[in-house]
């Protein structure tokens, strides 16, 4: 048999490798199965959702709260982007207030309150439920202490008796019924608690960094807070089938109301990481039998040869400037809102809550990345697919191109725009479709996310063309895909398909809102989740072993063998595996086991990926000549921070469900946040870069490494500064906060008082951070700049 490859060229006779083949196999079952699976824990999510009762109403047959409202202000909810200031079922901005658990306990206080004929809040409640969610003060007001302890027997039988009845009367409000007749403490309470919402809503509090709502009107208002008390409700009231169980699997954490861990938690978190220990024995055996051994097999260098730039790579040049400003724009952003948590009211003295609210500029910094790591993946993947194909280009590919750069750029600039006139209320009726949908990482109005998809699809469609661009090596790739013989040029374009369709299920249901926040997080975890721990890790490790291979490092047989088992794992972990995001959100309690067992899977193929990262460090010390250096120092700093971020600070440690019951909410999600999506993704966008501003100087250009190594230390540095000096040390004693008060306690201003110094310690690592930020930037342009033409002497 004798393959063709990219260029057109005839390549010696290559045999079949039997354990790329094997491996290839299971790949596909594998992908089946979890999809398939995936698919029918959907319908069952669906069927076993929180269900709207028509009506809940007192006891005199009064309306408290109706169905029609509490839809209407989850639309609220979503218009005034609330979720970007506070967070709803501990998914959000750690900014604010969890507005469930702070409804939840302050609801129970409430009850009792009204149980016990009392207009003071009872004894021993604390923080935020003991006064009204209302109240506001100047910056550094402290809070209300715990009320007294009970002083005698009589009170203490009293306050036991009270308590007792009080988690008896919202446990058993039975969702499942059209008519909810909710005793009288719970109604009133109710009632009081839906003043207070509705006021605070629409009442400046810059003690806690918050301005009013400015989307929402005096009846959504109402209606918004609707929405946030039944959804405490959902999580205190008891499923039918289930008496010792919410609707939230008892989260979050509130002893005060009855809310403790299930069995179910308990038992899969040991369960998980038996299995854990079990699976990276058996994955490490595979990858001593089959993948750790001498490289005896042919090797390639398409891309060790410096080709002419094609017209569509000297066109990707404007990418990176992009990718560059973006970046820097994301951490400025972000370095404001850092300071936001220690100096709620101004920006050193200048009031800037009104004209850059909190909520729009964690939007932003949620969405720049996403832009700025795309485009560097879009401009790398152009960049490198014709040097993939020998250098040739189809008919008008460097037009088209420059035509996604230009949509893809207008897109993102209205949309963000749109973004922040929807948080201010200048999109009014049409938030929806081009404002702001005030759902974290995908807020983008309905209108430019279906443009955003089309710029995805498009990258795909230019890949391909780039990848096969004449006749010929189309019908040879398409030969090679139909009898089987999978290469990882067909596995870099499927990781584009991959990437631009699951994108989206962000847009269920297309034309409206939908009415259950269950459901909307599961399919927002479609595109949150599955984007980074399935179709972005699919393209990372497709792309970064066909750098090391068509650089002579290492085989093909070998990288492939590599990839297919690398991506075996990640399915394995990264579909199913979205379930550790579906714990508490109100889902069925199946999502515990699934998620646990399968998202500890993620840190095997991350294992494997340190593993690799080793022997390519290996590999490229030992080159004579390695003209790469600064772009895979990027790419092993990635494989390192997507083991550390996505592996021991996510993985391995936060998606144990009895871990997360306590953690999910809290600083230590920031932590693993920042170092798994900069750390793995970030870098390896700018190793991209670096890779093709390497080839775009040629073989006999100087290409100083200098500022590229300089800014990839300072980020190295800093993201370890914001580990030790800010996460770490605001994470822990949060999540001690969690067991020892609940998580109400622990998200209020009174605990973040207590971490002021440590909130100001974000500092330094943003120096740093910006630093390198502001040299990669400079040395883009640096070496962009075009070359100047030699003149010769007559």
């Amino acid at each position: 048999m004798v393959e063709v490859d990219a260029s057109g060229q005839f390549e010696a006779p290559v045999t079949e490798d039997r354990v790329s083949n094997i491996l290839k196999w299971v790949l596909l079952a594998t992908a089946i199965v979890c999809f398939g699976l995936l698919a029918w824990a959907t319908i069952k999510t669906y069927e076993q959702a929180p269900p709207f009762p028509d009506v809940f109403v007192d006891s005199s047959g009064e309306v408290v709260m109706s169905a029609e409202d509490i839809i209407a202000g989850k639309g609220g909810f979503q218009k005034a982007d609330l979720m970007d200031y506070g967070s709803i079922y501990g998914m959000g901005s750690y900014f604010g207030e969890d507005y469930t658990a702070s409804a939840l306990v302050r609801l129970g206080a409430l009850t009792k309150q009204g149980l016990m004929n009392s207009t003071a809040p009872p004894p021993g409640t604390k923080p935020p439920a003991n006064k009204s969610l209302a109240t506001t003060g100047p910056a550094g007001t402290p809070p209300e202490p715990t009320t007294a302890a009970p002083s005698s027997l009589s009170e203490t039988l009293l306050d036991v008796a009270a308590t007792s009845e009080m988690q008896k009367q919202l446990q058993g409000i039975d969702l499942t019924r059209d008519r909810v007749v909710l005793p009288d403490p719970v109604a009133n309470a109710v009632r009081q608690l839906q003043d207070e919402l509705t006021t605070k809503l629409s009442t400046e509090n810059l003690s806690a960094g918050w301005v009013p709502a400015k989307s929402l009107d005096p009846a959504l208002r109402k209606q918004t807070a609707d929405f946030i008390i039944y959804s405490a409700i959902t999580t205190v009231a008891r499923r039918p089938d289930r008496v010792n169980t919410s609707w939230t699997e008892n989260w979050p954490f509130e002893p005060s109301v009855g809310n403790t861990p299930t069995t179910n938690t308990f038992h899969w978190t040991w369960i998980s990481f038996c299995f854990t220990f079990f699976a990276m024995g058996f994955v490490l055996w595979l990858y001593r039998a089959y993948l750790d051994h001498p490289d005896d097999a042919p090797m390639e260098r398409g891309l060790a040869r410096y080709l002419p730039l094609t017209p569509s790579q000297k066109k990707c040049g404007k990418y990176f400037v992009v990718v560059a400003l973006v970046f820097l724009a994301s951490q400025a952003a972000g370095a404001i809102m850092a300071h936001s948590y220690y100096e709620r009211e101004t920006f050193y003295g200048i009031q800037l809550n009104y004209i850059l609210p909190f909520n729009f500029l964690r939007s932003f910094h949620l969405q720049a990345p996403i832009v700025w790591i795309g485009l560097g993946w879009i401009a790398s993947g152009l960049f490198i697919a014709p040097a993939i194909a020998g250098g040739r280009e189809a008919k008008g590919q460097g037009f088209l191109v420059d035509l996604l750069f230009w949509v893809s750029l207008f897109v993102v600039a209205a949309a963000l725009l749109g973004n922040y006139l929807g948080i201010q209320g200048v999109i009014d009726k049409g938030w929806f479709w081009f404002g702001n949908q005030g759902l974290s990482y995908i807020q983008l109005g309905r209108f430019w996310q279906i443009l955003f998809f089309v710029a995805l699809l498009s990258w795909s469609v230019l890949m391909f063309r780039a990848l096969w661009p004449s006749r010929d090596t189309l019908v040879e790739a398409t030969r090679q895909f139909w009898s089987g013989r999978i290469r990882l040029e067909h596995l870099i374009w499927a990781a584009t398909i991959n990437v631009a369709v699951l994108y989206i299920f962000g847009m269920v249901p297309l034309t409206g809102i939908e009415k259950s926040f269950t459901i909307t997080d599961f399919w927002r975890w479609w595109v949150v989740h599955l984007w980074v721990e399935q179709s972005f890790e699919f393209f990372a490790v497709a792309m970064s072993a066909y750098l090391l291979m068509s650089l002579g490092l290492v085989s093909r047989k070998l990288a492939e063998r590599s990839v297919y088992l690398e991506l075996i794992l990640i399915f394995l972990g990264g579909v199913l595996g979205t379930g550790h995001h579906l714990y508490w959100g109100g889902g069925p309690s199946m999502w515990v086991p699934l998620g646990s067992m399968f998202s500890f899977i993620e840190v095997l193929p991350l294992v494997l990926l340190i593993l690799e990262a080793i022997s390519q460090h290996r590999l490229i010390k030992g080159a004579v000549t390695f003209d790469y250096g600064l772009a895979y120092l990027y790419i092993l700093g990635s494989a390192f921070w997507n083991f550390v971020g996505a592996g021991v600070f996510g993985g391995g440690t936060l998606n144990a469900p009895l871990v997360n019951y306590y953690e999910h909410g809290t600083f230590l999600t920031l932590n693993h946040a920042h170092t798994s999506l900069f750390g793995a993704f970030g870098l390896l966008a700018l190793g991209l870069i670096y890779f093709c501003l390497r080839y775009r100087a040629g073989p006999e250009a100087e290409f100083d490494e200098r500022w590229g190594r300089i800014a990839f230390w300072c980020y190295n540095v800093a993201l370890l500064m914001w580990i030790f000096l800010h996460f770490f040390p605001i994470g822990w004693p949060q999540l001690d906060a969690v067991y020892e008060h609940g998580l109400a306690w622990a998200r209020s201003q009174a605990f973040y008082d207590t971490t002021l110094f440590w909130q100001w310690m974000r500092l330094p690592g943003d120096v740093v951070f910006s630093a390198g930020a502001l040299l990669m930037g400079w040395d883009f342009l640096v070496k962009l700049r075009p070359k100047p033409k030699v003149q010769l002497m007559a």
